[in-house]
């Protein structure tokens, strides 16, 4: 059994933080599996990642892949957030299973759901975890089995960032709250009250926080937590500015900001899962909440950080955001 190698199995690749992670640790040299749900095409073009038919729900499945491997990336969620609270905590039981017949590491990309009112305004890795929210209290569950698993030969990395948005990640606030994916910016949707800061996170930047972080892994505790700074935006208006001034420069014309329609989301949660959850999380909006980053400073000597402008210009333009449409010109 191969220990302390580069092979690393991605579960979640389809997905934007998941898929971020297997590119970015192809490209430093890694091995990188990843298991996917339904057949793999055999003539889908080669891109450096082992593609495995399989489902996190599966345990055998989950082993097999898993053979060998250093390091396992837990970046799976039900798509929409259906059946959430049934599959969550058995598809990470699949992967701490084989992370512990491994002797490897789980990478998991954490989130602020964790943490409730009374460890607001500044979260650092030692932060009380007492979730105001369902879906918190799973996030919750889900830290607490890891711990334990390192304490029975898996380790664990958990890397917390705020909310994502990126070039290749359809499944978030920004590219389903703020603006539409695959649609001009006519309106940036402000979810926010007004003068509240909001912690946001480029995720080629977290990919690159976790593949630097693994790089030292035989440096880290058994188990492993650090905070991202990311882009604090402290009134919540520096995100849907440089939307705004990224969209003027590129089509000539600006975005007015209007209010997140949350009433709406109220009236469809009742049918659309999504929404429903989505509504669940409303009260990050009404309170800044930042994290402390200097245990990963002083570990990294710095947070892999991409300037804001450039940041929401490469994610515009990978969501297909700034598309103009074609004006035919006559023969």
């Amino acid at each position: 059994m191969a220990r302390g190698n580069d092979t690393v199995l991605v579960l979640g690749a389809t997905g934007g933080i998941g898929g971020e992670v297997a590119r970015q640790l192809r490209d430093a040299g890694w091995q990188v599996r990843a298991l996917k749900r339904g057949a793999i095409d055999p003539m889908a073009p080669k891109d450096g990642i082992t593609w495995i038919s399989g489902d996190a729900m599966d345990r055998h499945a989950v082993a097999e892949a898993a053979k060998d491997c250093s390091v396992i990336v837990h970046a799976v969620n039900p798509p929409g957030y259906r059946r959430w609270s049934e599959l969550v905590l058995p598809m990470l039981d699949n992967t701490i299973a084989a992370a512990t017949a491994e002797g490897a590491t789980i990478v998991l990309p954490g989130t602020l759901y964790n943490y409730g009112p009374d460890a607001f305004p500044v979260l650092a890795e030692d932060s009380p975890q007492r979730p105001a929210t369902r879906k918190g209290a799973i996030r919750a569950e889900m830290e607490r089995r890891l711990e334990a698993a390192s304490r029975r030969g898996a380790r664990v990395l958990i890397v917390r960032a705020g909310d994502f948005f990126g070039p290749k990640a359809g499944n978030n606030w920004f590219s389903q709250g703020l603006v539409k994916m695959g649609k001009p910016v006519g309106t940036v949707s402000d979810p926010g009250r007004s003068g509240i800061g909001h912690q946001w996170s480029y995720l080629p930047d977290v990919a690159r926080t976790m593949v630097e972080l693994l790089a030292r892994r035989g440096s880290l505790q058994d188990f492993a937590c650090f905070h991202m700074a990311g882009h604090w935006d402290a009134d919540g208006t520096r995100m849907s500015g440089a939307i705004r001034s990224v969209v003027a420069r590129r089509t000539g014309t600006e975005p007015r900001v209007a209010k997140f329609p949350w009433w709406l989301l109220t009236l469809a949660s009742p049918f659309v899962t999504t929404f429903r959850e989505m509504r669940e999380m409303r009260y990050l909006w009404k309170t800044p909440v930042r994290m402390d980053n200097a245990r990963l400073v002083a570990f990294l000597g710095r947070e892999p950080h991409t300037p804001l402008d450039e940041a929401v210009e490469a994610s515009l333009e990978g969501l297909g955001c700034l598309r103009t449409a074609s004006v035919a010109v006559p023969a």
